[in-house]
């Protein structure tokens, strides 16, 4: 007996582009075949958390909202990630938990020896793009660029090890409910 969709399923099937659709799309021409190959697509046991490790690292990398899809989904050719799963994982950086990362990478670089303070990056708010180009070029930048880095890194290795265990109890569950049908 077939389960009807929940409510995230049908919202999915609704809204989200199909491969087809993406396919379709003219910023993946340069790619060529290799973008079209169907395990990018597949939901498996390798695919997703792959996808997930490159989502959540370019994700919280770039910061850059319609990069960061772009970014994860060639990440994912060479990792032979899940595309879809990484463009959703690049969510997880947001205007509600941009500031967090910020500050955190500031702090992690700062610990790791490059030399900043919060109040320098905090006075760059408004300011025009000679001043920010001139941060970028200070000292200060490497350790924002070194932190996200860091951050990325790790919390996309946790993602990865979180959805191993998550499938791994996703498809345990799914046997059990087999052989507990007469």
């Amino acid at each position: 007996m077939a389960s009807s969709p929940n409510f995230w399923q049908r919202f999915l099937h609704k809204n989200a582009p199909s491969r087809e659709e993406v396919l379709r799309s003219p910023w993946l021409k340069p790619f060529g075949e290799r973008i079209r190959h169907s395990e990018l697509w597949r939901f498996t046991r390798r695919s997703v958390p792959r996808g997930v490790f490159a989502g959540l690292l370019i994700g919280i990398f770039l910061m850059v909202p319609g990069i960061q899809i772009v970014g994860a989904a060639l990440l994912c050719v060479p990792l032979r990630g899940n595309i879809p799963i990484a463009a959703a994982m690049t969510f997880l950086s947001n205007p509600l938990t941009t500031p967090f990362f910020l500050y955190a990478a500031i702090e992690v670089g700062s610990w790791i020896g490059f030399h900043t303070n919060l109040a320098t990056f905090l006075a760059l708010r408004g300011e025009s793009i000679s001043v920010w180009m001139q941060w970028l070029l200070s000292d200060a930048a490497p350790a924002l660029v070194s932190g996200l880095f860091l951050i990325g890194l790790g919390v996309a290795f946790a993602g990865y090890i979180v959805s191993l265990v998550g499938w791994r109890w996703w498809v345990g569950r799914k046997w059990q409910q087999r052989y507990a049908r007469p």
